[in-house]
């Protein structure tokens, strides 16, 4: 339950209506409880010497309290169920911005199917537990409390008889409420599983239909989603005993007053309508302690739920901005890049702590000109997304240090370094919105993006849509090629006019045609900025000011491309190999 606490603070913003909603609790609890008292003078006054009229008074009166106490009922659940909405809310809003802070580590080693189902399904068992707990709880402790005094004042010692064998509540209610924590925990992990499992399938939708796997991940899904559901079961078993069993107790008590009450009665040392009063607040002290179950339920789910969200809220990103950055000098084309003896090596993940980081890069330096291009070309897995991933702090360098304008990166505010890089990474994602929003994502002008567009080659393609750049993108642009896709990644990055432009493998599911015209209109997109272009095609980086050749992680030759044709070395091994592949495609 110590998880909870976390919530406190949430609270703050809504002290006033917490605060009316608990008040209006109490007083409709108040007003339930005089109910029977009015209920127990009416059956007293019903005697022949009496006039009718006082029990209709009695009547009225009954009808009154009970209109009050619906208004109070009513702003109880308004109020308090109102404020677990906007807690959840809250608490969503906080843990999507924690998120986005996170860096690729976190998410190399967390499934999105875990974060959704944290996303969804506990914030639904923490908002149980912030708003209908508390309001139940606070009904059946008040409420119990409220109705033992009036018990006590009718007969003290009836209500000793009567509340004996409730002592035992508490105890069945501590080790229940334990093994439903535990089992919900074990029914929100597994939940985590099911969502990542479906939500592989749709995002591989293509992958499992080309395999014809439909039938087999049916069958995967079928089974994970029965284990779900016997885990349920397991907790619901779990809580179908807490009911009866405080039931149970609640009956024995309701056994003895009709015992020893009836007995009073006989002996006329009770009223009847005493006793009737007696066992309505009997009633209302059982109910509030069966209903105890279900409100422990509640909060053990909850805390549960919010144990599994504290993780995700403690979880900080490795790579973060200085406490004291250093700025950038102005400038209005492009800035110098160095790398000075980089190594690298992704870090190792805690269940094989044991194992030895491999390295990536090793002892990689060189330096870019402002205004220079930078061609970076490599085998595949030679560690090419490896290097531009460590100039906008994707990752950090495990020794050595990446430079721009002679500041290592690591000393740079954030916003302000990423703010001056455009990245095409390898992996084109497009969010589910118009082409148009896509292309302007990084905040520029729709002009600019238009403008990108006919750089990247992508204009055309957009006017043959029924919509132009106001076309919806389906999830991750699943509605267009992959070269398009590319180009219109592409759009995006030069949209933002950046000084530095990182083009990752770019090209490389365009055709050699659009791949020509595009690397046209990148040479005067790019001209004054900053660049770095790697790929496997020698096509695409030939015209670079310097160009590096990776192998296996190590900077095996440089120079320009002329250069490096003449050493006759893994360069041109690499060009002559593709020039082959390109005449036998040809023939």
């Amino acid at each position: 339950m110590n998880a909870l606490r976390t919530l406190l603070p949430y609270y703050k913003p809504y002290r006033r209506t917490v605060a009316f909603g608990l008040i209006s609790v109490v007083i409709s609890v108040t007003l339930f409880n005089l109910i029977p008292m009015l209920l127990q003078a009416a059956i007293n006054d019903m005697r022949a010497d009496r006039p009718a009229r006082d029990v209709w008074v009695i009547a009225a009166q009954m009808v009154a309290v009970t209109l009050v106490m619906a208004f109070f009922r009513w702003q109880m659940r308004e109020k308090l169920n109102g404020v677990s909405r906007h807690i959840e809310n809250n608490l969503r809003d906080d843990l999507f911005a924690h998120l986005a802070t996170l860096d690729a580590g976190f998410y190399a080693r967390t499934r999105t199917g875990e974060i959704m189902a944290r996303l969804t399904n506990d914030l639904g068992a923490v908002r149980m537990a912030a708003g209908p707990a508390i309001m139940y709880l606070t009904n059946t402790i008040f409420g119990g409390i409220v109705a033992l005094v009036f018990m006590l004042r009718i007969s003290p010692s009836l209500t000793g008889f009567a509340i004996l064998p409730m002592v035992l509540l508490p105890v069945v209610m501590l080790k229940l409420g334990s093994a439903v924590h535990d089992r919900f925990e074990a029914v929100q992990a597994h939940f985590g599983d099911l969502t990542t499992m479906a939500q592989e399938n749709l995002s591989g939708v293509r992958i499992v239909r080309a395999y014809r796997q439909e039938r087999a991940e049916h069958q995967r899904f079928d089974a994970m989603s029965t284990e779900y559901v016997n885990r349920n079961m397991r907790l619901t078993r779990l809580y179908g005993l807490m009911n009866p069993s405080f039931t149970v107790l609640a009956g024995l008590g309701a056994a003895t007053v009709l015992g020893v009450g009836g007995s009073l009665v006989l002996r006329g040392a009770m009223s009847v309508g005493a006793f009737v009063a007696f066992g309505f607040y009997l009633s209302n002290l059982t109910w509030p302690l069966i209903a105890l179950g279900w409100v422990t339920n509640l909060f053990q789910r909850g805390a549960a739920s919010m144990s599994r969200l504290n993780e995700l809220f403690a979880e900080r990103a490795a790579i973060a901005s200085p406490n004291v950055p250093v700025g950038l000098p102005q400038t209005r084309g492009g800035r110098s890049i160095e790398f000075r003896n980089v190594s690298f090596a992704y870090p190792v993940r805690e269940q094989t702590s044991g194992a030895a980081p491999r390295e990536i890069l090793h002892n990689v330096s060189f330096t870019i000109p402002a205004g220079g291009t930078l061609g970076v070309v490599g085998a595949t897995g030679s560690g090419k997304s490896t290097l531009l991933d460590l100039i906008p702090r994707i990752f950090d360098t495990t020794s050595g240090e990446v430079l721009i304008d002679n500041i290592p990166v690591t000393a740079l505010n954030m916003d302000v370094l990423r703010s001056e890089i455009g990245f095409v990474p390898q992996e084109s994602l497009l969010f589910s919105d118009t082409i148009l929003a896509n292309l302007a994502y990084g905040g520029t002008s729709h002009d600019d993006a238009r403008w990108a567009a006919e750089v990247a080659q992508l204009a055309e393609t957009i006017a043959d849509f029924p919509d132009g750049y106001d076309t919806l993108l389906g999830e991750r642009g699943i509605n267009l090629s992959g070269g398009q896709k590319q180009r219109a990644a592409m759009a995006r990055a030069l949209a933002r006019r950046p000084s530095i432009v990182i083009l990752d493998d770019a090209l490389s599911a365009v055709d050699t045609h659009t791949e020509a015209a595009i690397l046209r209109g990148l040479r005067e997109a790019l001209a004054g900025r900053t660049a770095i272009i790697a790929s496997h095609r020698i096509t695409a980086i030939r015209d670079a000011t310097h160009i590096i050749v990776l192998d296996d992680g190590r900077v095996v030759e440089h120079g320009t491309h002329e250069t490096l044709i003449a050493l006759r070395g893994r360069y041109w091994a690499l060009l002559s190999r593709q020039q082959l592949e390109e005449s036998v495609e040809a023939a």
